[in-house]
């Protein structure tokens, strides 16, 4: 399968993306290396809350579909740091923290990393199926299992990279995050969500 980003949506133009993507020993680390796209830029906050409606988990969406893997992963962790444990969002964030890492595992052609962290996302997102409601699945804009089997499928068959110029994102898998995020209309109800 070959991915491309350039017709994926934004959903949070308003923020710029980061000058590379970080993959390790690529690039410089983004926040250690006085070269790094956010050295001495305000660290990704903590959030205040675990929300599915709150622009960092937004922009970590956004962040993941065109192929910051690395950056999306720092910004969900800092939902899952505050999520409480045992809860289904803390589930999620862990799930989209380890999908994350695949990512990156794919763009690194580290073939076994990446099944390992898929399979560990898939096996959080299932645990997600039985959720009383459907706000999860309105915000990842499909179903946990979906998600789940397009983690599993994406590891097991690898997209057919190009070799983009040193530190352009990528995209690695050939689904879509959010596609019912908050602050986007829906073309058919004419409204949000």
């Amino acid at each position: 399968m070959t991915i491309g980003s350039k017709s994926r949506p934004r959903w949070l133009p308003e923020k710029s993306f980061p000058s590379y993507a970080y993959l390790p020993g690529r690039q410089p680390h983004p926040v250690r290396h006085p070269a790094g796209h956010s050295y001495h830029s305000e660290a990704i906050p903590v959030a205040e809350e675990a929300s599915l409606d709150s622009d960092m988990f937004v922009w970590g969406i956004d962040l993941f579909n065109h192929g910051y893997y690395w950056e999306a992963h720092e910004v969900w962790e800092g939902l899952w740091q505050v999520a409480d444990r045992g809860a289904p969002l803390r589930t999620l964030f862990k799930g989209l923290i380890l999908l994350s890492a695949a990512g990156v595992k794919i763009r690194e052609g580290k073939q076994a990393a990446a099944v390992r962290h898929a399979g560990r996302a898939a096996a959080l997102l299932r645990r997600l199926m039985n959720a009383p409601d459907r706000t999860i699945e309105r915000a990842l804009g499909m179903s946990p299992a979906v998600l789940a089997e397009h983690a599993e499928a994406a590891a097991r068959i690898p997209a057919a990279l190009q070799t983009p110029p040193p530190g352009q994102p990528q995209a690695v898998f050939d689904f879509i995050l959010g596609s019912n995020s908050p602050g986007n209309a829906d073309p058919i109800a004419g409204g949000y969500w």
